[in-house]
């Protein structure tokens, strides 16, 4: 069976319709130390909880950019990489 354009953009490779999962690892490191980051604290451990929040959310896009189950994700993962970069040359 031929596969069209929104299967291969939306569909994974059973032919399930794939837009959203559940939350892999490096996403809930990250929704955690996102609101670890929002606790009135400052310096180093402010620092630690963005560092960590950053790095897996990178890992979650590189992931999904790499590794997702069809171009929806993967475009998502791109998506999510280039704000978080940009995000970080703005300071």
């Amino acid at each position: 069976m031929e596969s069209t354009l929104f299967d291969r953009a939306f569909k994974d490779n059973e032919g399930n319709l794939t837009i959203a999962q559940k939350p892999n690892p490096p996403l809930l490191v990250w929704l955690s130390a996102t609101l670890l980051s929002l606790l009135p604290v400052t310096g180093n451990l402010q620092i630690l909880f963005e560092t960590i929040s950053f790095g897996a959310l990178f890992t979650w896009a590189w992931m999904e950019l790499f590794q997702g189950v069809n171009y929806f994700r993967r475009f998502l993962g791109l998506t999510v990489l280039v704000i978080a970069i940009a995000s970080k040359l703005n300071y």
